[in-house]
């Protein structure tokens, strides 16, 4: 990404946020508090690449309340759809035929679910969108930012805007249209997992310097409507074990909440080894277990989604700040991974992030670093809670799913009792690209039929995402040299990105002989996951911003 020589209009803000997700609307909400509380105005722009905010949004979701109870204290009485206050947690070591019901007080208190509660989180970020709307926050849904813009001493200045138009060969459309410049005195990034323009102020930055590499997991979701007797509201259940092998990290999620709706999804750490290895399809076969299956016998599938999660921890999150701005969310890597939450610290840090900028903007500061950012964000509960677990995924990474995982509940329970743990600060050796394996090292992996009763394959699953691109528009998946994936990928990994792909996007193509392996990427299906730009292990696969509006359409998730 880089500034071209198109002539664009100007808008100019205090404050432009990137991303409609709870990092970026907390930001958003808490500068106009500060503006009502000290009288001085503050102008802020928010612009959100799915066609509304929320559309892209997915998420379990079982949502600690913490941060919203300091953001808006009274969010009960103004309706905010936290639903489903959870009644039961039940974690599960599943093996192919049975189980076994981990007792909860083995764990962690911060590793129990009271006190939150189950919901759609992109429900309820349409909901804090109303609310910064209503304190006078512009927001773009349907606006991607596809570029940035840079001040004469290198500081990030804003970014690019609503290019509409250009063709895939680049002539310009009827339709075409430059696109604005947004500019702020500060950009909040907060893109979400592996962002583009995240990923380009990380390097010119070098905000990772001294820094594990992130680490990622892949998430798949289903979000069904149970009969009477299946639907147990309030319950949370979590298992970890089979389908996967011991050496292959992941679990699931399964939220009763709402309408008789039944969240269940599956999360796939992407170190993995095995390139023919497929997380949806492990997904599909999850379902079957006789843990499972009987909570959705007689439902209807109403809605499919994946994303990738951020998953490296406390060692994993980068400089925060940079000339111009600031990273937020899960641009800055903030969830979770034992809790499987990570909205209440998203929320948290765009508040942080708006408490420094308006502080230097009253200084009459723009375009600096705000190192108060940095230094709230130290001293917070966010960087207390991601300290106490940040053992937990090198763990399960070098010692495999159980070993790993008692050791990291030992670790846990140290660090939350005495404040120490015995490993001290693991590192993060790998990327995830880095720790995929040779295919001449495993054996294919057959899959099950989907039966289409409980289990079911891609395209119908992306059907349900309402996935849809202006098809005339500059590819948003390139690859950096069109002759790996069947030169290099193909031979050396089994080209997992036809596996790894929740959506359909990669393909290997041959001849009626079965010869002559052709690479299709069929970019329409894309989900948005950015599974691809993590786990390809050349490194080849590139995802930029599509027009604005292109993308799933996710309803209640």
């Amino acid at each position: 990404m880089s500034e071209d020589a198109v002539e664009r209009e100007a808008m100019e803000y205090d404050v432009v946020i990137v991303g409609g997700g709870p990092a970026g609307l907390a930001a958003a909400i808490r500068l106009k508090q500060l503006e009502a509380e000290h009288g001085r105005e503050i102008s802020v722009a928010l612009v959100e690449k799915g066609s509304e905010v929320g559309a892209h949004i997915l998420s379990g979701a079982v949502i600690d309340p913490k941060a919203l109870n300091e953001l808006i204290p009274n969010w009960k009485e103004l309706g905010a759809p936290l639903e489903t206050p959870v009644e039961k947690d039940k974690f599960l070591i599943l093996g192919e035929a049975g189980e076994l019901d981990l007792p909860m007080f083995a764990m962690p208190p911060f590793m129990h679910n009271h006190g939150c509660y189950i919901a759609s989180l992109g429900n309820v970020c349409r909901w804090l969108a109303g609310q910064a709307e209503a304190l006078g926050v512009e927001i773009y849904p349907g606006f991607a930012a596809s570029d940035l813009v840079y001040r004469e001493d290198g500081s990030v200045k804003g970014v690019v805007v609503g290019v509409v138009g250009v063709a895939k060969d680049g002539h310009h459309k009827p339709d075409y249209q430059p696109g604005m410049e947004l500019h702020g005195k500060y950009v909040f990034i907060a893109e979400g997992v592996r962002g583009s323009l995240a990923k380009v102020i990380e390097a010119k930055y070098d905000l990772r310097a001294g820094k594990s590499p992130q680490k990622y997991g892949i998430g798949i979701k289903e979000l069904w409507q149970v009969p009477d007797e299946n639907f147990r509201p309030g319950l949370a259940q979590h298992t970890t074990g089979w389908p996967l092998d011991d050496k292959t990290g992941g679990g699931s999620f399964m939220y009763h909440f709402g309408d008789n709706y039944v969240s269940i999804g599956y999360v796939v750490h992407l170190n993995y080894k095995n390139p023919f290895l497929s997380p949806f399809d492990e997904f599909q076969r999850f379902k079957q277990h006789p843990s499972v299956k009987p909570y959705l016998q007689g439902g209807k599938r109403i809605a499919y989604g994946a994303r990738a999660i951020t998953e490296g921890g406390f060692q994993s999150v980068p400089k925060l700040y940079f000339p111009g701005g600031v990273l937020l969310g899960c641009s800055a890597g903030l969830v979770n991974v034992p809790r499987i939450k990570g909205s209440h610290n998203a929320m948290k840090s765009g508040m942080m992030a708006a408490e420094a900028a308006y502080a230097a903007l009253g200084d009459g500061r723009e375009g600096d670093e705000l190192k108060a950012y940095q230094t709230a964000y130290d001293d917070s509960w966010v960087a207390k809670e991601l300290k106490v677990v940040r053992n937990a995924k090198p763990l399960l990474g070098k010692l495999g799913t159980f070993w790993g995982g008692v050791a990291g509940m030992f670790d846990m329970w140290t660090n939350h009792l005495l404040g120490v743990s015995v490993f001290g600060t693991i590192k993060h050796d790998k990327t995830d690209a880095e720790s995929t394996g040779l295919a001449a090292d495993y054996k294919p992996i057959v899959y099950p039929k989907p039966d289409g009763v409980i289990s079911f394959d891609k395209l119908g699953s992306v059907f349900l995402s309402a996935t849809n691109h202006e098809e005339d528009q500059p590819a948003h998946l390139t690859l950096k040299d069109p002759s790996v994936p069947i030169n290099v990928n193909l031979p050396r990994y089994g080209e997992p990105a036809r596996l790894y792909c929740p959506a359909g996007v990669y393909e290997v193509l041959y001849d009626e002989q079965g010869n002559n392996p052709k690479f299709q990427i069929n970019a329409q299906n894309c989900v948005h996951c950015k599974t691809c730009d993590i786990k390809d292990p050349s490194q080849n696969i590139v995802w930029t911003t599509p027009e604005g509006g292109g993308g799933p359409n996710y309803p209640n998730m």
